[in-house]
């Protein structure tokens, strides 16, 4: 494809803060810079902007995370001014609200319409399954997981001529244990206050109620002294949850068994660090990215029983599975993968790595979305 020519493609979501939304965007962007597209991202900006543009995106930047009838009107108004404007041929809504205004637009436009459903959108009020169905409105509609496209199917009615499943990919670039430098993981370790000499466990999640960080310190507590080490590093939020947090923390005795440092800059490092990596969550995750991204770093993992990590963790091969919610059995399995020969808990992580290579990597993913472009194109 020759620049004046190349196909734009623009994708819409509320903003570029942080989350797996936001990383698949800019993994996108930079797949469709690299294979001569023109990628555009329309959103109301925040930190990851630069890197969306160092992979060659350009950003537009629109108030996309506001959420009201005028802001909807506005922003599919100003959505339908840019595609004209960029002959934009692909429109790729990736949250619900936003993806209003985007439908509109699109359809306004002449472009097409693509949708990636990306969480489990819950129905706890009239009219919720309407708002949510936007996403399942796209001419090809994206899940990120065996289990979101039977929702999908279960609720929306899509096909199988729209639906197309494209689970989430890890970087092997980076997130390779070959690639940490033993000097990250003690840098991180001394800035953590991590201690020598006891097992770590690591919970990496936003702080937030259905993450589990809860149901970690309560299985902590029923495990005898000297404790593992926990690591709840994620990123506080507005902060009420992260401070009920630490005072149940200091409630059961736990101040010297873990440690809220906040969100990991340097994840794989924080991965190495970690003997057990754990998905905690209460709710069904819709994929759980951080879950393959500790197998690709070879690391045993213990996670929730529910939700897109059911089809990347197989009990006793690639990882163990607890009942979700459940403290006592938290601590057990913590217990028992803790009493594995250190040889068998490695060949654990090694199957989980060759899993994740051969079937959730970001390339895999960037080519899986391409050809969906190519298909309406």
């Amino acid at each position: 494809m020759t620049a004046d020519r190349a196909p734009a493609v623009l994708q819409v979501l509320p903003a570029l803060k942080a989350g797996g939304v936001e990383r698949g965007t800019i993994e996108i962007a930079e797949a469709l810079a690299r294979a001569g597209f023109r990628p555009l991202v329309a959103s109301a900006g925040g930190r990851l902007v630069p890197q969306l543009e160092a992979v060659g995106a350009r950003h537009v930047t629109l108030p996309l995370d506001r959420k009201s009838p005028a802001a909807l009107l506005a922003n599919a108004g100003a959505l339908r001014r840019l595609i004209a404007a960029e002959g934009v041929r692909i429109v790729h809504a990736r949250s619900r609200f936003p993806a209003w205004s985007a439908l509109w637009a699109a359809r306004r436009a002449g472009a097409h319409f693509v949708t990636t459903y990306h969480g489990t959108y819950n129905e706890n009020f009239p009219g919720k399954r309407l708002y949510n169905g936007v996403m399942a409105r796209g001419e090809r509609v994206i899940a990120i997981s065996h289990f979101i496209a039977e929702l999908v199917r279960a609720r929306h009615g899509v096909g199988e001529d729209r639906l197309r499943v494209i689970p989430r990919g890890v970087d092997l670039r980076r997130f390779d244990p070959a690639a940490v430098a033993p000097e990250r993981v003690a840098a991180l370790r001394a800035a953590w206050g991590v201690p020598e000499g006891r097992p770590v466990l690591l919970l990496p999640a936003r702080i937030s109620r259905w993450k589990g960080q809860g149901v970690l310190l309560e299985a902590l507590a029923r495990m005898p002294a000297p404790r593992p080490f926990a690591i709840l590093a994620g990123d506080p939020g507005r902060g009420a949850f992260d401070a009920e947090l630490r005072g149940r923390l200091a409630a059961l005795g736990l101040a010297g068994d873990a440690v809220l440092p906040g969100p990991g800059d340097d994840m794989p490092a924080a991965l190495l660090l970690a003997d057990i990596v754990l998905h905690a969550s209460t709710d069904a995750e819709a994929f759980g990215r951080t879950v393959i991204e500790a197998q690709a770093m070879a690391r045993p993992v213990i996670a929730a029983d529910l939700g897109g990590p059911r089809e990347t963790v197989q009990e006793g091969e690639t990882g163990w599975r607890v009942p979700p919610g459940d403290p006592a059995a938290l601590a057990a399995a913590i217990a028992r993968v803790l009493a594995l020969p250190a040889g068998a808990r490695a060949a654990v992580g090694e199957a989980a790595r060759a899993m994740v290579r051969a079937r959730y990597t970001t390339a895999a993913m960037q080519d899986a979305t391409l050809a969906v472009y190519r298909e309406l194109l």
